[in-house]
């Protein structure tokens, strides 16, 4: 990884969008309710891990709060903004790395130049998240011949290029060896170290003790606990929160 990290205000917009306050909030698939009655608010600061079993609901959850999916019942309120600023403010990157037919750096600029940004800062702009994730080497390169964990940092990299208030982050480094692991991890550090608020969804407890300040623990679809990430490892106060650290299969 390059040792400079890109730095960045995320508070050149005057719109601030958090905290989010999340209220009620269900989703139903016919007669099926995958969310229910899921009430939380997020400050502006830190990384929000959510967590829990497959099937619990988290990434619909990250959906329905990043605006890809309506809630059945309930409410997402954001701090301020109108719709557009609201997505502007915003990013997201999903477990299965997205790419144009492009350059790593295209890929980058085009992202750039879709939210107005000139096309010679967007060069610059890009260069510098590419240097801050390791990718310079890369950068002519086309995107789809990179490796898993490369495509993933690329893609990390072009939602960082955004300077997005809020990056929602979907298990980005699943499927990833430890080595590729590890340099995600890096980056999601440093997009959080300069200014944005990470939620981000894994089943993995490892990266929740390396890198969450805040966990949102669901099961079957309810918001069981929401705690600061060493109290929830140490002391989960609900039984399915304790079997899921502690390893257990839970249905």
């Amino acid at each position: 990884m390059a040792d400079s990290e890109y730095h960045h205000s995320v508070n050149q917009d005057p719109v601030d969008l958090l905290p989010l306050v999340v209220d009620g909030l269900g989703f139903s698939v016919g007669e099926q309710w995958l969310l229910k009655d899921v009430s939380f608010s997020l400050g502006a600061h830190g990384l929000t891990f959510i967590v829990g079993p497959n099937g619990a609901g988290k990434s619909i959850l990250l959906k329905i709060c990043h605006g890809l999916l309506s809630p059945t019942t309930g409410t997402v309120r954001w701090a301020s903004g109108s719709s557009r600023q609201q997505r502007q403010r915003q990013a997201m990157v999903f477990q299965k790395p997205v790419l144009l037919r492009r350059s790593a750096r295209a890929n980058v600029e085009y992202a750039l130049s879709v939210r107005g940004v000139a096309k010679k800062d967007a060069r610059e702009r890009a260069d510098r998240v590419l240097e801050a994730t390791g990718l310079t080497a890369f950068a002519h390169r086309p995107a789809r011949v990179l490796s898993g964990g490369e495509q993933q940092r690329l893609v990390l990299a072009r939602a960082w290029a955004l300077r997005p208030q809020v990056l929602f982050l979907d298990e980005p480094a699943a499927h990833l060896d430890p080595a590729a692991t590890a340099a995600i991890e890096d980056v999601i550090q440093q997009v959080s170290n300069a200014g944005s608020k990470i939620i981000m969804v894994t089943h993995d407890l490892g990266q929740v003790r390396r890198l969450a300040d805040e966990v949102l623990f669901l099961h079957q679809g309810q918001l069981l606990e929401q705690a600061a990430s060493e109290d929830f490892l140490a002391h989960a106060k609900s039984q399915e929160a304790r079997a899921f650290v502690e390893g257990q299969l839970l249905w």
